[in-house]
């Protein structure tokens, strides 16, 4: 995996604004927010995706992502927010190491969403679900 900004940020090498820290997981304001206290966090493995996260990346991400989105609001007076994480570029992911932004909606600023909902056929739904139950028992 080739060397990222945030390989950067863990290692001191750019300086951060931290919001949080512990051994598997670190926090940070967004330098280029998309409204005020717009704060990334990321594991501290280097994967790309979030499928190739250890289990303890996981669940460490897991606790403190709810911790970080109290604090978000408490700080920016926001009551909504978003919580966004992208995988691969043509899901626009820009930075090739996991991480979620927390993105307080303030007014008009904050995340926008375009969102086209399609349809679920039956058929369709049980043949995902028992892909999707195979590659999961495929795991165990």
């Amino acid at each position: 995996m080739a060397e990222t900004v945030f390989d950067k940020i863990l290692s001191g090498e750019i300086p951060s604004h931290c919001v949080y820290q512990d051994e598997h997981v670190y926090s940070f304001l967004d330098i280029h927010p998309i409204a005020r206290g717009h704060t990334l966090v990321i594991p501290r493995e280097r994967v790309a995706f979030l499928h190739e996260l250890s289990d303890a990346a996981a669940g460490a991400l897991g606790r403190a992502l709810p911790r970080i989105c109290r604090a978000v609001r408490a700080a920016s007076g926001a009551e909504h927010y978003n919580v966004l994480q992208n995988n691969g570029a043509p899901a626009h992911q820009a930075v090739f190491h996991v991480h979620f932004h927390v993105i307080p909606r303030l007014g008009e600023r904050g995340l926008g969403i375009g969102w086209k909902p399609g349809g679920l056929e039956p058929e369709d739904a049980r043949r995902l679900v028992e892909a999707m139950r195979a590659a999961l028992e495929a795991e165990d």
